[in-house]
């Protein structure tokens, strides 16, 4: 089952159900964050949830789409609440690409940080028998405020050295008031970050992953499938500047999905009761390592067939502020 949060025609926002090419409004819900709590609620699971809801009038999400009517497929109250986090070096055959971004010149025989930490997690990423497997790298991109929703422009601010997509899938997850993190669902994502920035010392990827990232449009509920293939692409004028597969679930990956929500979910700041959670899984594809230079007005596609809708958002770059131009603090 897909979930996706559209605002209808008559301007009420609502929650669509989708099996295969059948949508339907999903009866008495105008949120996807609200019937998650009420399913916890319950103790029930969102599918068993909504069937016994009920669904209503179909929907044309394409349509939607196209008409700027699909949100964010997770909206909480209050954007504080919600975390934007990620894992890196997670898929298999990532490391090649952040090995050559963080390599020196005339030093290829060192074995870098990033090699190492993706040699971890071949080695101990995939534990057996209930035990605990090795922290993967871990990073924080923000809060509710930094998430844009499939079809809006990601934003760029003026001092970034490059604005680059990754296309990854990420899990959506709400704390219960026991404390206890329940998985949603997962979503196509877009990881936005700065690769130049990230380049220069190893020790700047917190700052190249301080930018804004987009879900959707819609929510898989259940579990992932182990293999799954997409593909992302820039477009540029109209016409496809650069396109290359991807590949991820865990048949692919280094890690498994569970050591890596444990890593997450750990920290007892992030088991806090109605908090959400975006946590993206990684990737081991992105055009910056084809030496592709995104500009204003690229568009980034993301698409993998089990998540049905394609993740799309036009690049912006912030101008209100010059790049150089120092933030002000002011003393009380």
């Amino acid at each position: 089952m897909l979930l996706s949060q559209i605002t209808h025609t008559s301007g009420s926002q609502c929650v669509v159900a989708r099996e295969g090419d059948n949508a339907r409004i999903v009866n008495g819900a105008d949120s996807i964050l609200a019937l998650a709590k009420r399913a916890i609620a319950r103790d029930m699971a969102l599918a068993e949830l909504i069937a016994e809801q009920g669904l209503g009038d179909s929907v044309d999400l394409d349509a939607a789409y196209a008409e700027g009517r699909v949100l964010a497929p997770i909206t909480p109250d209050d954007p504080a609440r919600l975390h934007l986090t990620g894992t890196g070096l997670t898929h298999l055959g990532s490391a090649s690409t952040r090995n050559a971004m963080h390599l020196k010149a005339g030093a290829e025989e060192n074995v870098t940080d990033s090699m190492k930490m993706f040699r971890l997690g071949v080695e101990g990423g995939k534990p057996v028998g209930g035990k605990t497997g090795v922290q993967p790298e871990w990073f924080y991109k923000g809060n509710g405020h930094a998430l844009v929703a499939p079809g809006k422009p990601i934003t760029s601010p003026g001092f970034a050295l490059d604005a680059g997509e990754e296309p990854e899938i990420a899990g959506i997850y709400i704390v219960s008031y026991e404390g206890v993190p329940h998985r949603i669902g997962f979503a196509l994502a877009n990881e936005f970050s700065d690769h130049v920035t990230e380049r220069q010392n190893y020790l700047y990827l917190a700052h190249s992953k301080l930018r804004p990232a987009s879900i959707g449009p819609e929510i898989l509920v259940g579990e992932l499938p182990a293999h799954v293939e997409g593909t992302s692409r820039v477009v540029r004028d109209g016409t496809v500047l650069w396109e290359k597969p991807f590949v991820s679930g865990e048949d692919n990956m280094s890690h498994t999905l569970a050591n890596l929500e444990h890593h997450h979910f750990k920290y007892e700041i992030f088991r806090k009761p109605g908090d959400v959670h975006v946590h993206m899984f990684g990737t081991a594809t992105l055009s910056f390592a084809d030496d592709i230079r995104t500009q204003e007005g690229d568009i980034f596609e993301i698409e993998a067939a089990p998540f049905g809708l394609p993740l799309k958002n036009p690049l912006t770059i912030d101008k209100t502020r010059p790049a150089d131009a120092p933030v002000a603090v002011k003393s009380l």
